[in-house]
């Protein structure tokens, strides 16, 4: 896993949800640090937007946490290569 990818994307977490840092671990589920329905579109948004990448709503909704989120962005990175 790319530490800068998880770096970004737990800033945008963290900024997003305004929860402390050391809080949005790989693991943590974002319903778990206080994210509705409209705070995880909103992720989602600000993910698409940090990493020039399109996540489908179909994607979108299978992301649940950070480490499943940098899975996503690291395919689409890949994807976005070849």
């Amino acid at each position: 896993m790319s530490s800068s990818i998880f770096d970004k994307v737990q800033n945008i977490v963290a900024n997003q949800l305004g929860v402390e840092k050391d809080k949005v671990t790989e693991d943590a589920k974002f319903a778990a640090l206080g994210a509705d329905s409209l705070d995880t579109v909103e992720l989602v948004m600000a993910i698409e937007d940090a990493f020039s990448i399109d996540i489908p709503d179909e994607d979108a909704e299978k992301i649940a946490n950070l480490s499943q989120a940098i899975e996503f962005i690291q395919h689409a990175i890949d994807k976005k290569k070849d």
